[in-house]
C-alpha cells in the first residue's frame, strides 16, 4: 500500500478511536453507538474529500478544550482531534496561548472558537534546549498560584456561559478542578503531566516549592480519566487511564509535491532542523552539511542570514508534510516531533534537554522503534553533523502499532473500560 495512504489511514483511525473515548466521558450511550459503527455499521459513516472519517452523532455537544501554551506538540495533536470533532458536528472552544494558525491550518469552521488565556506557563526556557527550573516555578507562582481563586471563578463562569458538556485538557491541571466544581466531566489527554515535570524543578529549588506539585496533582485527580498517549511518563495523579495509539496530523501533500513547491531536486538529501526556535548559540554554516544535503530550518528569524545549503521555512509551515518528505529530522525530543517522525518513518537525530522528565520516555519509544539516535549538544553547535546524518540514514524506523488504532477490538475494549469507570 502507498505510504501516504497508509499514513492517512493511520491518522484517521487513530483520531477516530481517540474521539470515541472522548465522547464516553459525556454520554455512554454515544460510545455505544460509535462502537457499533466501528464494529460493522459502515453505512452510518461518511467521509470528506480527504478521506478523514466523519462520524454520525446522535447529540451535538459543546467541548471546552484547554491546551497548554508550552510548545507546539500539544497544539498540533489537539488540532487533529478538533478537526474530527468539528467534522462530526460539535462545537469546540479552544482555550490556549498557542498561536491560532496551528489550529486554523487544519480547521475552518464557524463551530470553532478561540479564547486566548494563559492559565499556566509550562516550562520557562532561555532557548530551545535550556530550561530554567527556578524561573519556571517563580512564573507559575505569579500566573497560576497567586491568582488561583480568580482563575477558578472566571473559568467556572465561562464554562457555564458556553454550556460546556465536557472539558478536555492537554494538559492544564486547574481546569479539572473547575469542571468538578461546575459538575461536568473532564478528561485529560497527555503523555506527561506537569506535576511530574515540576517535581524535578522542586528538587532543584528546595522543599518550599513542594506545595506547587501537590496542588497540581490534586487538581488532576478531579478528572474522570486520562487518555494516555504513547511515550508516556508515570502519572500517578490519575485514577482511571485509557491508552490510545499515537495521534498525529495527517498528510496533505506527497513527497513529490513538497519538493516541487520548495524547488528541491529528487536527488538532494533533506534534513529538517526543528527546535521550535534554534538554540541561541547555534550559528549555521555551510560546512555543517555533507555534500548533496539541504537543511530546511523551522523557526528562523526574519533577519537571520543562512548559508546556501540552508533554507528558511515559513513560520506557519505544515510540518507533517515536510517531515514526511525529508530524509532526517534534527531536533529536541517532544511529543509532536517524535510522533510525526515515527508515524512517517523519518529518522530522528535528537539533542538532549535538561530538566524535562518527558524526554527519557519519548527516547525509549523512539529507540524501541529504531527511529532515532542522540547527537551531543557540542556536536550540534560545532557543526559536527556528518557522522550523525550518515548513521541516521542507516536506521529503519518500524513504528506500525497505531495503524490498527481504530480496530473494533480496541474500540470494544475501550467501551468496556469506560462502562466500568461509570459504575465505580
Amino acid at each position: 500500500m502507498n505510504q501516504n495512504i497508509r499514513s492517512l489511514l493511520h491518522c484517521s483511525f487513530s483520531v477516530l478511536f481517540f474521539i470515541i473515548i472522548i465522547y464516553s466521558a459525556c454520554n455512554i450511550a454515544i460510545i455505544h453507538n460509535m462502537v457499533a459503527i466501528k464494529m460493522g455499521m459502515k453505512q452510518q459513516e461518511e467521509y470528506d474529500g480527504d478521506g478523514a472519517a466523519a462520524v454520525s452523532s446522535t447529540q451535538k455537544m459543546v467541548f471546552a478544550y484547554y491546551v497548554t501554551g508550552h510548545g507546539f506538540g500539544h497544539a498540533t495533536r489537539v488540532a487533529e482531534v478538533v478537526r474530527h470533532l468539528i467534522l462530526a458536528g460539535h462545537d469546540v472552544h479552544v482555550v490556549t496561548a498557542a498561536p491560532e494558525f496551528v489550529f486554523t491550518n487544519e480547521v475552518h469552521s464557524p463551530r470553532l472558537f478561540f479564547r486566548k488565556v494563559v492559565l499556566e506557563c509550562g516550562a520557562v526556557q532561555s532557548d530551545a534546549l535550556t530550561v530554567d527550573p527556578l524561573a519556571t516555578l517563580e512564573r507559575y507562582t505569579e500566573e497560576t498560584v497567586k491568582p488561583r481563586a480568580s482563575i477558578l471563578a472566571k473559568e467556572t463562569e465561562w464554562l457555564k456561559f458556553i454550556n460546556a458538556d465536557l472539558v478536555v485538557s492537554d494538559v492544564v491541571s486547574t481546569v479539572c478542578r473547575v469542571a468538578a466544581d461546575v459538575g461536568i466531566p473532564s478528561v485529560c489527554v497527555a503523555n506527561f503531566s506537569w506535576d511530574i515535570i515540576y517535581l524535578d524543578y522542586v528538587m532543584a529549588a528546595g522543599p518550599d516549592s513542594r506545595s506547587i506539585v501537590l496542588q497540581i496533582a490534586e487538581d488532576y485527580s478531579n478528572c474522570n480519566f486520562l487518555i494516555r498517549l504513547p511515550g508516556y511518563c508515570p502519572m500517578p495523579a490519575f485514577r482511571n487511564v485509557i491508552d490510545v495509539p499515537l495521534v498525529v496530523r495527517r498528510l496533505y501533500k506527497s513527497t513529490e509535491e513538497v519538493r516541487e513547491e520548495l524547488g528541491i531536486a529528487d536527488n538532494v538529501k533533506l534534513v529538517i532542523l526543528n527546535f521550535g526556535g534554534q538554540p541561541s548559540e547555534l550559528k549555521l554554516k555551510e560546512e555543517f552539511l555533507p555534500s548533496g544535503w539541504l537543511c530546511l530550518v523551522c523557526g528562523a528569524s526574519d533577519t537571520q542570514d543562512l548559508p546556501a545549503n540552508f533554507k528558511k521555512l515559513p513560520k506557519n509551515v505544515y510540518t507533517p508534510d515536510i517531515i514526511a518528505a525529508s530524509d532526517c529530522v534534527i531536533g529536541k525530543l517532544g511529543y509532536g516531533s517524535v510522533s510525526e517522525a515515527l508515524a512517517y518513518k523519518c529518522p530522528f537525530v535528537f539533542v538532549h534537554r535538561e530538566y524535562f522528565n518527558e524526554e527519557p520516555f519519548l527516547r525509549k519509544m523512539l529507540e524501541h522503534y529504531q527511529g532515532g539516535i542522540e547527537m551531543s549538544r557540542n556536536a550540534l553547535l560545532s557543526g559536527h553533523w556528518k557522522p550523525y546524518l550518515e548513521r541516521a540514514m542507516s536506521l529503519k524506523p518500524c513504528y506500525e502499532e497505531s495503524i490498527n488504532g481504530g480496530s473494533p477490538d480496541l474500540a470494544g475494549d475501550c467501551f468496556g473500560k469506560i462502562s466500568c469507570f461509570s459504575q465505580s
